[in-house]
């Protein structure tokens, strides 16, 4: 079961997000996930296909309208 990205998570907690586009540009870990620090910042290109995987920790999002 996918959680919204906007709501307060932590990384890894998931492996699946899903995404608006109000959420772009999209970043993992993402604003106001709580071990933010987690791993470096790195930003995902979503936009074209609708999903990204994070090289660090794996987490899968799915961009949703």
């Amino acid at each position: 079961m996918a959680a919204v990205a906007t709501a307060l998570a932590m990384p890894n907690a998931q492996n699946r997000y899903e995404v608006s586009r109000d959420d772009l540009p999209l970043s993992c870990p993402m604003p106001g996930m709580m071990l933010w620090c987690s791993h470096p910042k790195v930003y995902l290109p979503i936009e074209t296909t609708g999903k990204a995987k994070c090289p660090y920790c794996g987490a899968e999002y799915s961009l949703v309208d």
